[in-house]
């Protein structure tokens, strides 16, 4: 149960040009009793990010901090996992603070919610690259028939819904593609969004893991089974529902604990949800440098989460390691966990894991 809301926003940081922007003038009313402090650069705060004594304010900064700026880089970088495409992002940083998350190791020792204002561009930007994309030519993991367009890599959609209209939009906009979806991943149920009328042209993807699991590591979420009741809720709402079965954290019991999970999630759904269910399956990957973070605030998911006597280490692109369980064993974690699947939730797909 939470003992503080998940925002509180005291201070927001703001570039000129966003302010300017009627999404920025939008998002500045509605937190009128705040702080604006002007920055230069929405990226480069330094009393936000890099700074390693920020690790004692970690979730305070998420709770009081927002920052407002404009999206610079406009891209559709090409996917081949959960989307064909990764559409330029609305919003990036969060306010809610899972432990195992790859975004403070990017960002630095706090990644409190940054929204861009320039919505229109990214809207335009995203129309004419699916414009250009036609008839998808193929089925693929992704989506049999459709181009799918991951519209939240870097946030959770379903709180971003809370700050802006930018989501919203985004559903709209897809809602009239003919052969394109959005798709993005939450672990926020926000049941505002049941009323945007997505007309099956957009994804939801609840991200699921067993209760104790979630309670450690899934900090300032919505419960579990929270998440599970409201899968048939967006269904009927005309929303695609997917299920990421995401991290798989490897400990004493684990299986078990799936298994029960598994039982949980065919006991909450109707036939309809059920017709159109797929999943994804990610074992955990974690990060030397995002393991020291968590040292200074949340110590206990370390004892799940930092294993290196069933984890190998590679140099990431950063400079630092990334960790993940070790080759032959992740591959049995993976097909005994797969299986599970295929006996308890027959009528799942398994889009991928990995």
């Amino acid at each position: 149960m939470r003992t503080q809301p998940l925002l509180d926003i005291r201070r927001v940081y703001v570039e000129p040009e966003a302010a300017r922007l009627p999404r920025g003038q939008e998002i500045l009313a509605r937190f009128p009793e705040a702080e604006l402090v002007e920055v230069g650069s929405h990226h480069r705060i330094p009393e936000l990010y890099g700074d390693e004594t920020n690790v004692n304010r970690w979730v305070r900064i998420k709770t009081e901090a927002l920052v407002l700026g404009v999206k610079k880089s406009l891209t559709a970088r090409p996917n081949d996992r959960s989307a064909d495409f990764i559409a330029p992002s609305t919003a990036n940083g969060c306010a809610m603070a899972c432990a195992y998350c790859y975004v403070p190791r990017r960002k630095g020792y706090s990644n409190p919610i940054t929204v861009f204002a320039n919505i229109d561009q990214i809207l335009g930007y995203v129309r004419r690259h699916a414009g250009r994309q036609g008839v998808k030519p193929a089925p693929n993991q992704a989506d049999p028939r459709d181009w799918i367009y991951d519209i939240g890599e870097n946030s959770d959609c379903s709180l971003d819904a809370t700050i802006s209209e930018n989501v919203r939009d985004l559903v709209r906009l897809f809602r009239d593609l003919s052969n394109a979806k959005a798709s993005f991943a939450t672990k926020y149920v926000n049941r505002d969004l049941l009323d945007w009328d997505p007309r099956g042209r957009t994804r939801v993807r609840f991200s699921l893991m067993p209760t104790a699991d979630s309670k450690l590591l899934d900090i300032r979420t919505s419960p579990i089974a929270e998440r599970l009741a409201a899968i048939d809720d967006f269904v009927a709402a005309g929303y695609e529902v997917h299920v990421n079965l995401s991290p798989v954290v490897v400990r004493d019991g684990w299986l078990e604990s799936w298994a029960e999970l598994l039982d949980q999630l065919d006991a909450a759904l109707g036939p309809r949800a059920k017709a159109q269910l797929a999943a994804e399956v990610i074992f955990l990957t974690h990060n030397d440098r995002l393991h020291e973070v968590n040292l200074g605030w949340h110590p206990k998911a370390e004892e799940v989460l930092w294993r290196p006597e069933l984890q190998q280490a590679k140099r990431s692109q950063t400079g630092g390691w990334n960790v993940r369980y070790r080759t032959g064993q992740k591959g049995r974690y993976v097909a005994a966990l797969t299986e599970l699947i295929a006996a308890r939730l027959p009528y799942c797909r398994v889009r991928y894991a990995f």
